[in-house]
């Protein structure tokens, strides 16, 4: 069951961004009306696995409950230094998504890449970062996404030195279901459900991935 393929799905900002977007962020934004209908797309998929990076209010306020109606889950990863900051969740935020059984991982400390970082950054993004929302959350973080996708040996080897249990990348291809690095597909402005679907599965996979797989995207009860 461990090399089974899943199709890991990543969402960012929702709607209108209440913070200053850093430059090329708006690509992966999508309004409220297009989430719904990629989630609703999104959760017939057998084998897909939910996320969000960031820790943007809409998590919160738009992402959480279109989760709980449709009785789905998604890891949040969150950025430790922007918790409470203007347009991005808090710490009340993040313990609201745990309450209602959403896993919360580390998206590092300030959204840099993770490459050529000293060793005092090195030690704020992977362990500083990870501890502040364990304090949180009251529970241990082991689960990290790289900021911007960016990642080499050397990240890999710090994640891992770290005790990470799975790293979260997004580089767009299919992912063995337990495998220690997760790619992921990131969704993007431009897309629609079916051109997602289109994109992701290919045209006719998804009616025989049904009549196969069992479900992956986590259900709660």
């Amino acid at each position: 069951m461990t090399d089974q393929r899943v199709i890991n799905i990543l969402f960012h900002g929702i709607g209108t961004p209440r913070r200053e977007l850093e430059p090329g962020e708006e690509r992966y934004w999508v309004s409220v009306d297009r989430f719904h209908e990629l989630l609703d797309e999104v959760v017939t998929w057998p084998q897909a696995r939910l996320s969000f990076d960031d820790g943007n209010a809409s998590d919160l306020d738009v992402g959480l409950p279109a989760l709980l109606e449709r009785q789905v889950s998604a890891t949040f990863f969150i950025i430790a230094g922007r918790l409470g900051a203007p347009g991005s969740v808090a710490g009340d935020g993040v313990r609201e998504l745990r309450r209602h059984g959403m896993p919360v991982g580390s998206h590092g400390m300030w959204h840099r890449p993770w490459r050529r970082l000293t060793a005092a950054e090195a030690t704020e993004e992977f362990d500083t970062a990870r501890d502040r929302l364990a304090e949180i959350t009251g529970e241990t973080v082991d689960q990290a996404a790289c900021p911007l996708g960016r990642y080499d040996r050397a990240v890999l080897a710090r994640l891992r030195a770290a005790g990470y249990r799975r790293v979260f990348t997004s580089d767009r291809r299919p992912a063995r279901a337990g495998a220690w690095l997760q790619p992921r597909y990131s969704v993007r402005a431009e897309d629609t459900a079916a051109g997602l679907r289109d994109i992701v599965l290919g045209p006719g996979l998804l009616g025989r991935a049904r009549s196969h797989a069992a479900g992956l995207v986590k259900r709660w009860r």
